[in-house]
């Protein structure tokens, strides 16, 4: 496999998590609970194949990916990873919300924000 169809093969599942994520993201907002086992099945299939892309990156040489179109379709991919990350600290506080509304004389608390270095160091290394 070159360079290029595993950064492609890994682009096409990163789309399919981001419109997974948007599906999640409706549902709570409109159903205000836990999403129901299927999408949660969902999710766990496409993880899985994650880590299989992730794998399949990792053997890519380093200087194998040097021309400008690997590094357009890498940044494109980031953006994407970007956005799901967004989306899903998102629908975690959504799920948090709802668990702790269900409880009773629980008040809300919001979960602390990952700082921008750690998310940058999470991102590089995943790089």
């Amino acid at each position: 496999m070159t360079p290029m169809q595993a950064l492609q093969q890994h682009q096409d599942l990163c789309n399919e998590l981001h419109q997974l994520a948007l599906e999640e993201n409706s549902f709570l907002q409109q159903h205000r609970r836990t999403p129901d086992a299927a999408l949660l099945e969902r999710k766990k299939g496409l993880l899985a194949r994650l880590d299989e892309t992730l794998a399949a990156l990792r053997e890519v040489p380093r200087n194998s990916a040097d021309s400008a179109a690997f590094r357009a379709a890498l940044d494109k991919t980031r953006a994407r990873i970007l956005q799901i990350l967004q989306l899903d600290k998102e629908n975690e506080q959504l799920l948090l919300r709802f668990s702790l509304a269900g409880a009773t004389g629980a008040t809300a608390v919001s979960p602390a924000a990952p700082s921008a270095s750690m998310l940058q160091k999470i991102y590089q290394r995943h790089s």
